[in-house]
């Protein structure tokens, strides 16, 4: 197999779908994943039709299970944290994308896997997607975000909880958590995210990236300082098209 099959990437109308493909390794993490899926988010990012990027993984029972394990097992510390830089230019390329991104999550979504789905604006997951964060039984922590993301998405205890023991929880489980946004069934999970990707990807692009980017900046700061960037990037909207058709179309309408 080429090595760029290893990230398989599609276009449908605006949307762009990227799947890890390497079903017979439960789609685990490499330093070659890595690499690849940076090129295919990059390209998403610069293709002036795709506004919204479906993540997901190929075969029956797998998003992404981990990281390789035969890749890490002979780390030493410095190895250890040249692995996890590689991994962390995947999960930053993730979560600083300027589109919308999804995590369509099918089957096992573990460690590092997990990780790169809390990178994406939000999650959706079949009905036999499984979530956690097992380092801690491998006597090593999560690397790429899962003490950083994890805590602030589901809350510290229930994180904490999950990261301590390296359980496993359901889809349903996840669902009420706030980890994932819809669960659907095994054979609707990509046609309802797409559905879903459609919806939003129906939007002006320019809105979209200033909301995600209102909502990702004003994360990080006081809600003052955050309230006048969400100004600037509200104002922003006016200098589109989009917004010149939209509001004209609904003032006429209106009359």
């Amino acid at each position: 197999m080429d090595n760029r099959e290893i990230i398989l990437y599609e276009t449908k109308d605006n949307i762009a779908l990227i799947s890890f493909n390497r079903p017979q390794a439960l789609n685990a993490l490499s330093q070659e994943v890595n690499i690849r899926l940076i090129e295919a988010l990059d390209r998403a990012e610069q293709g002036a039709e795709i506004k919204v990027v479906v993540l997901t993984g190929t075969g029956e029972k797998a998003f992404v299970a981990g990281a390789d394990i035969k890749e890490m097992h002979r780390l030493d510390p410095i190895g250890a944290r040249d692995f996890a830089l590689h991994a962390r230019r995947a999960v930053d390329k993730i979560s600083n994308l300027r589109k919308p991104i999804i995590a369509a999550v099918n089957g096992f979504c573990f460690g590092g896997g997990l990780e790169y789905a809390l990178a994406c604006d939000f999650r959706v997951a079949s009905e036999n997607a499984k979530f956690g964060q097992p380092e801690i039984t491998l006597g090593i922590i999560p690397g790429s975000g899962g003490t950083q993301r994890l805590p602030r998405i589901v809350g510290m205890g229930k994180a904490k909880e999950m990261i301590y023991s390296g359980g496993v929880i359901n889809a349903h489980d996840a669902l009420n958590l706030g980890l994932v946004n819809h669960v659907f069934e095994k054979k609707d999970l990509i046609p309802k995210t797409l559905e879903l990707a459609s919806r939003i990807a129906g939007n002006s692009g320019v809105a979209l990236a200033l909301a995600k980017s209102a909502i990702d900046k004003g994360a990080e700061a006081n809600i003052d300082t955050a309230s006048i960037f969400e100004i600037d990037c509200f104002a922003l909207c006016f200098t589109t098209l989009e917004q010149k058709k939209a509001m004209a179309e609904f003032v006429s309408k209106s009359k």
